[in-house]
C-alpha cells in the first residue's frame, strides 16, 4: 500500500501535467499573480519563488517552464489544466514534485495557507556526452 505522502505527490503531478501548446493568455505567474508570487533569486539557469496562497486564494492561468516544488506548509489546491480538466491535489510539509513545463492555474480550497518552494530551470536539459563545469 502507497502511503499517503506518495499518493498525494502522485496526485499533484497528475494534475500538473498538462499537454498541448500553451494558450496565448498563459503569462508569467510572478505577473499575474505578484501577490503570491515572491521570486528571491533569479540568474540564467534558475528562478526561484516562495508562493504563498490563502485560503480561498486564486492563482490565475500562467506558464513555468520545467520544474519542482517543495511544500513548507501543507494545504489543499485546485489545480485546472490547460485543457479545463481539475483535480484537488493535497500538499504535504517536506514533500518535492517534479513538474515538466506546463500552463495551469490555480486555487487554494482548504482552510490553511499553502505556502511552495518554486524553482524554475531556464536551461533545456544537457546534451548527451555534455559535461558540467
Amino acid at each position: 500500500m502507497k502511503t499517503l505522502r506518495s499518493v498525494s505527490s502522485l496526485l499533484f503531478l497528475a494534475a500538473l501535467c498538462a499537454a498541448g501548446t500553451p494558450p496565448a493568455a498563459a503569462q508569467d505567474p510572478a505577473k499575474v499573480a505578484p501577490e503570491a508570487y515572491k521570486c528571491t533569486f533569479e540568474n540564467d539557469r534558475v528562478r526561484v519563488c516562495e508562493v504563498t496562497v490563502k485560503p480561498g486564494g486564486k492563482i490565475p492561468t500562467h506558464s513555468h517552464p520545467d520544474h519542482f516544488a517543495y511544500v513548507l506548509a501543507p494545504g489543499k489546491l485546485k489545480i485546472t489544466k490547460a485543457d479545463g480538466t481539475a483535480t484537488d491535489a493535497n500538499f504535504e510539509t517536506g514533500a518535492v514534485i517534479w513538474i515538466p513545463a506546463e500552463t495551469h492555474r490555480g486555487e487554494n480550497i482548504g482552510a490553511t495557507e499553502i505556502k511552495v518552494l518554486v524553482v524554475e530551470l531556464k536551461e533545456p536539459p544537457a546534451k548527451a556526452g555534455a559535461h558540467a563545469h
